[in-house]
């Protein structure tokens, strides 16, 4: 495992995670209406934990397959398992790296709008936008890395339910932004 790496991704990981801490729920969300299915607010910080960690491991191991592909774009090696029939090249990589970042960008984008701002409706713009980077990321993962993409798999899951989420309560609370 490539410590510096993996950290590298973390920090940016972190960044998202900090606009939760800046923007965290309040007594604005509690008034609002919620479906009887909505998790209990200790899980989200358990859940997003994880989530950031698998997702920092992840690209952690996709930009590991340029780090150790030889200068030709030959196979990985040192731990990486391309998919049968993947051409590990570096426009590969950088591609679902792009995908990454901007995965985190919407990450980061989503809680200030829906927490901050209070706006239900855009922040619902933003979850779409979110839920295509992740999942063009996973596949993209895929095509690199198998465990990469196997390890964004919980993440797709779980922006899958919290859209459903916000879209949820953009419904039961129309006039609320």
């Amino acid at each position: 495992m490539d410590w510096p790496l993996f950290f590298t991704f973390l920090a940016a990981c972190g960044a998202a995670a900090a606009t939760g801490a800046m923007f965290n729920p309040g007594a604005w969300y509690d008034s609002l209406q919620k479906p009887t299915w909505t998790p209990r607010n200790w899980v989200f910080p358990v859940v997003w934990t994880t989530l950031y960690l698998l997702i920092a491991y992840a690209a952690m191991r996709v930009a590991g397959v340029a780090l150790s592909a030889d200068v030709t774009g030959g196979a990985a090696v040192a731990g990486t398992t391309p998919l049968p029939g993947s051409a590990v090249l570096a426009g590969n990589v950088v591609q679902a790296l792009a995908f990454w970042a901007l995965q985190i960008a919407f990450n980061t984008l989503w809680t200030p709008v829906f927490f901050g701002l209070h706006r239900i409706r855009a922040a619902m713009v933003v979850m779409v936008f979110l839920w295509l980077s992740v999942a063009a990321t996973t596949w993209s993962f895929f095509g690199v890395d198998f465990w990469a993409g196997a390890a964004f798999l919980p993440y797709l899951v779980w922006v899958t339910i919290a859209g459903a989420l916000n879209f949820s309560v953009m419904r039961l609370n129309p006039n609320a932004g």
